[in-house]
C-alpha cells in the first residue's frame, strides 16, 4: 500500500524561524524594523535617526539581511534599506505581527518623529532628483 503525495506543509520546520526569532531579539534591530517598515531608507537616515555609529548600524542591517527580512541596494557610496517580506506565510505572520506590535511602542513613535526631522529630509528618499537648473534671463 503506497501513501498518497503529501502536501506541502504550511507550517515551517523549527530551524527556518531561528534566524528570524535571532533578528528579532535585540532592540536595535527591533528599531531600525519600525523605521524601514512600508519604507526604503538610506542607512545616513538610520544613523542620524538612532543616534548610533555608521557601523553599528550596518551590522545590525547586515544580520537582518541574513535573517531574510531586510535587502539592500547601493545608490552611489550610499545603501538604501527596505523591508523583505517573507515568502513563507507563517514566518510573514509573525513579522507582521511583530512590526505592529511595536509600531505602538512609545519609544519606537519617537524614532519615527525623529526620523521626520532628519536632516536630509527622509520623505524624499526613494527618488533622487536634481534641482532646477537657474533660469538665466
Amino acid at each position: 500500500m503506497t501513501r498518497p503525495a503529501a502536501a506541502a506543509d504550511p507550517v515551517p520546520r523549527a530551524d527556518s524561524l531561528v534566524p528570524l526569532f535571532a533578528a528579532l531579539a535585540d532592540p536595535t534591530r527591533l528599531r531600525l524594523l519600525n523605521l524601514i517598515a512600508g519604507r526604503e531608507l538610506c542607512v545616513c537616515y538610520l544613523v542620524e535617526t538612532l543616534r548610533q555609529s555608521q557601523p553599528k548600524i550596518s551590522r545590525h542591517l547586515a544580520y537582518l539581511r541574513k535573517a531574510g527580512v531586510v535587502a539592500a541596494r547601493r545608490e552611489g557610496k550610499w545603501m538604501h534599506y527596505r523591508l523583505v517580506r517573507p515568502r513563507d506565510p507563517v514566518t510573514a505572520s509573525i513579522l507582521a505581527t511583530v512590526l505592529d506590535s511595536i509600531r505602538r511602542d512609545p519609544k519606537l513613535q519617537a524614532d519615527r518623529e525623529r526620523l521626520t526631522r532628519a536632516c536630509c529630509q527622509p520623505n524624499r528618499f526613494v527618488t533622487l532628483q536634481r534641482a532646477p537648473q537657474p533660469t538665466v534671463l
